[in-house]
Formats: structure tokens, C-alpha cells, sequence
């Protein structure tokens, strides 16, 4: 394809991933910093709650919302002086026992003390916790009507409880309100089930984690700048212990196979670049053929560059990193986030590129840094 004359959009894609969500805040923080605001944010789970706080408001409030929830959802265990790694592996394992217990200041608070030890028939509860405190958190700092007339495209996923279908909830097509995040993020069986509509929905990360496929199905014909900013690394050392062995099932399982989605798309965008290539070669009269037509349209039509940002393992986490909610966990995540940002921005590769040229480009720039 030849280079566009038109400016990227600049699109955000948030995988879930609940406590490790303070890697994205960091990253958007950074990305506006750098005047990379977007105009399209897809987000599952915490990405969906993170995405909402952006489009919810306007570009000089979104990095003090974003920073409001994340302190407010880690004042319960605020950042310790701890020195050395050893001590804040500790405190984390601490930490995400705390969440369990008690839950998270603004997200979610227990149904019943131990509740995850009443046997299942024995209660009509679907969740063990209430989720009813992140409906005052959204409503607090989320304008939803500037969202949903004056605020970037927002696309939220979730699953339908009864059919198991994905269904996404697009503000191009439909209202969005905080029961639209609720049901992004209604991970089972801690959450409860969101009804919209007379249908209930779950979590969107039990079928895909990322919204990446969703963005590339709906895109346009303008360029777009995707940043997809994931909390799991499909890749990862060989396990030593069991705590590493569930932590790497979870990395995973959650990671949603990002690289092969992109590498599918490298696959159909070099397929569509060849039927172009077959068309130009063939007598008039068959250049218009149906089957030629479909080879064609394999791949959007949009120039997409597409950069990974990929929040990779820190040595203090374990296995209950996504919902270790503590503030000295946050601030790490946050910084990485910053971070990667920075060392992508200021990357060779990424300062000398032509926006707007050849089809797909991928960009994978912190992969091999420290």
C-alpha cells in the first residue's frame, strides 16, 4: 500500500488484568505527555475501566482521574519503605491476601465473611464479592455524557452468561453507562453477572483478553497508530517452583495470544498485498473477480502500525499479581508503564519510521530491555 495523506488516529487497546491495570495508567500518562491523545480506546476488564476514565473525560483531566482511581483503590495498603526484593515479594503475597479478605476500596467489598468457604448449594450468592462501590467510583469520575457525545470511540467486551457469545459495546452504536464497564469486568465466580438489556454478561477476558481482533475487524480507511498495551506476556522463562509454574499458566492463559493475532494479520496483510500484485497481472476482464475480490479484502483496508507494549514480569510479583493491590505494587506497575513508553518513543526504529506507510507495521521495541 502507498503511504496515506491522512493523519493516524491513534487507537488504545487495554487487555485485562486487574491490579497490573496501573501499567496502562502509566503508559497513557506518558503517551499524552507525548501528545499521543487517542481517539479510540478498546479496553476488557480493568482496560475497560481505565479506558472508560479516558474517554470519560477531557484530555487535561484524564491522567488526575486515571491517578484518582488507582489511589484510591491501593489506599488501603499504601507504599512501604521496604528494601530489597525479598521483602516486597513478602508484602505482596500480604497484600493480595488482604484483597481476598477485604477487599478494594472504590471496586469491590465481600459479600459475607469467608464466603468463599460456604459450600455452593448452600447459598444463592453467583459472586463472592459486591462490586456495587466501583458503581460510585465510575459515576464519581466518569462524565458519561461527555463520554458518550463529546469523548473518544470506546469499545468495551464482555460475554453473554446464556450463549457464551463475545459482544462487544461500541459508544458509536450504543449509550455506554457504568453498567456497560461493570460487565467488561464481572470475572467469575468473584464478580456477579451485569445485566444490559434483560441479558447478563461476564468478564470478556474467558473468551479474548485483548480487543485487538475487534479494532482490526472495525476499522476503517484511515490510518491508525494502535498502541496495545497488555498486562500478560505470552512469553516467559521456564518455571522453578509451583508459584512460578501458576504464574506463567495465568501469564498464558490471559495473555490471549496477542503475537498470534498479529501475526495473523502480517499473514493476511501479505495475502491482500499479493492478490493486489495477481490483480495488476491479469486481463481486464478478470481483475473484477468475485474470488479475487475476497483475496483482497483479507486485511483492513486501513495503514495500521501497530507498537506492543507489554507489561513483563517483575521480580517482586507472584501469582496473585492481578489482584495485589497494594500502593507500592501500583506505583512499580505505573512507572513500568511510563517506562516502556519512553524507551519505545525514543527508539531508532520508531523516531525514523514514515507514518502512514506499508500496510501493517509492527512495532515491538522493549522486548529485550532490562
Amino acid at each position: 500500500m502507498a503511504a496515506s495523506g491522512k493523519a493516524e488516529q491513534v487507537v488504545l487497546v487495554l487487555q485485562g488484568g486487574g491490579a497490573l491495570g496501573a501499567y496502562q495508567a502509566g503508559a497513557f500518562q506518558r503517551l499524552a505527555e507525548a501528545g499521543h491523545q487517542p481517539g479510540w480506546v478498546a479496553g476488557i476488564s480493568i482496560g475497560a475501566i481505565n479506558a472508560a476514565l479516558i474517554c470519560g473525560n477531557p484530555p487535561e483531566r484524564r491522567a488526575e482521574m486515571l491517578e484518582t482511581f488507582w489511589h484510591r483503590v491501593t489506599a488501603a495498603l499504601p507504599a512501604y519503605s521496604l528494601a530489597g526484593l525479598i521483602p516486597h515479594h513478602l508484602f505482596s503475597d500480604l497484600a493480595s491476601a488482604a484483597t481476598i479478605a477485604t477487599g478494594v476500596p472504590g471496586f469491590f467489598s465481600p459479600r459475607l465473611p469467608l464466603a468463599a468457604l460456604i459450600p455452593g448449594a448452600l447459598t444463592s450468592m453467583t459472586s463472592f464479592y459486591d462490586t456495587a462501590p466501583l458503581v460510585r467510583t465510575l459515576e464519581e469520575l466518569v462524565d458519561f455524557d461527555y463520554l458518550n457525545t463529546a469523548g473518544p470511540r470506546l469499545s468495551v467486551g464482555a460475554v453473554e452468561v446464556a450463549t457464551g457469545n463475545f459482544a462487544y459495546f461500541d459508544s458509536t452504536t450504543t449509550p455506554i453507562g457504568p453498567a456497560h464497564i461493570l460487565a467488561s469486568g464481572a470475572l467469575p465466580p468473584g464478580f456477579p453477572p451485569v445485566e444490559i438489556d434483560g441479558r447478563l454478561y461476564w468478564d470478556g477476558g474467558l473468551v479474548s483478553n485483548t480487543p485487538l481482533q475487534y479494532v482490526m475487524e472495525a476499522a476503517g480507511n484511515d490510518p491508525l497508530c494502535i498502541f496495545q498495551v497488555d498486562l500478560f506476556s505470552a512469553e516467559g522463562k521456564h518455571p522453578a517452583n509451583l508459584s512460578e509454574v501458576q504464574q506463567r499458566e495465568k501469564d498464558i492463559r490471559f495473555s490471549s495470544r496477542t503475537r498470534l493475532t498479529t501475526d495473523r494479520y502480517r499473514e493476511l496483510n501479505a495475502l491482500s498485498a499479493a492478490a493486489d500484485r495477481l490483480r495488476d497481472k491479469l486481463p481486464p476482464e478478470l481483475r473484477d473477480d468475485p474470488d479475487l475480490e475476497l483475496l483482497r479484502a483479507a486485511t483492513p483496508d486501513a495503514l495500521v502500525a501497530l507498537v506492543h507494549l507489554i507489561h513483563r514480569h517483575q521480580g517482586f510479583e507472584g501469582a496473585s499479581k492481578d489482584y495485589e493491590f497494594s500502593r507500592l505494587s501500583m506505583i512499580a506497575h505505573w512507572a513500568a508503564g511510563e517506562r516502556d513508553v519512553t524507551r519505545t518513543l525514543e527508539h531508532p526504529e520508531w523516531r525514523d519510521r514514515v507514518p502512514g506507510q506499508g500496510g501493517l507495521q509492527v512495532y515491538d521495541l522493549t522486548r529485550d530491555a532490562d
